[in-house]
């Protein structure tokens, strides 16, 4: 299981894709994933528990504690740059990504139980996703619009947090413009049940013979 060789170059199916959250030049977040399929448009990656990433610890201390104003406390070290980034194992779920990396500002994720039950479907507003060497960099933007498996209903998740991050300036009106483009072209796929939408999203578990994913050398710093 191979990473290609450059930027634009398409995954294998079972190669290892690290999704990157970057900012002001510096890796937020980085997560090894297996690459399911890629059609060099949209890409579709796996990520289930176990696996090893790097994440703000100021996140990683919220999960631990269940003090959520520490998570909330990070927004400011986010706009300012001031983060750190320490290991975290996933937990609890199994997730299916799906990247079109033509240009949109939003991606889907598919989120199910380690048995195949499926629980939540997101819509994570985010940067458009940049090809790289080693996966795909964007950077989330907070706000997420949350979809019932079966698509019959959709709410809206962090919206405290996206005013929160266009406070800071974190959010540029640049990406609120472009967010709010995006808010309204993901609700009319799913009111239309077009694009992503036409059809509930199937289950989904990794090959069993897939080892866990890890993070390449160098995944922690950006490319400038």
């Amino acid at each position: 299981m191979t990473t290609p060789a450059g930027p634009g170059a398409r995954f294998e199916s079972g190669a290892t894709v690290v999704r990157r959250d970057i900012h002001l030049g510096k890796v937020w977040s980085a997560q090894p994933h297996r690459a399911i399929s890629d059609t060099g448009t949209l890409l579709e990656i796996g990520y289930w528990p176990g696996i090893s990433a790097l994440a703000p610890t100021t996140w990683t201390q919220a999960l631990r504690t269940g003090d959520d104003t520490t998570r909330k406390d990070g927004l400011a070290n986010l706009a300012a740059g001031t983060w750190e980034l320490e290991p975290w194992a996933w937990r609890h779920t199994v997730l299916r990504s799906r990247f079109d990396t033509t240009g949109q500002w939003f991606s889907l994720h598919h989120f199910q139980t380690p048995a195949g039950e499926p629980l939540r479907l997101y819509v994570n507003f985010e940067r458009p996703a940049v090809r790289t060497r080693i996966g795909i960099d964007t950077l989330d933007l907070l706000v997420d619009l949350v979809v019932e498996p079966d698509l019959s209903a959709a709410t809206w998740k962090d919206e405290d947090e996206y005013a929160h991050g266009r406070r800071l300036g974190f959010i540029t009106d640049r990406d609120h413009r472009a967010v709010e483009r995006a808010r309204e072209r993901a609700l009319g796929l799913l009111q239309d049940r077009a694009g992503p939408f036409a059809e509930p999203w199937p289950t989904w578990s990794p090959d069993p013979a897939w080892p866990l994913p890890e993070l390449p050398d160098g995944a922690d710093s950006a490319a400038r």
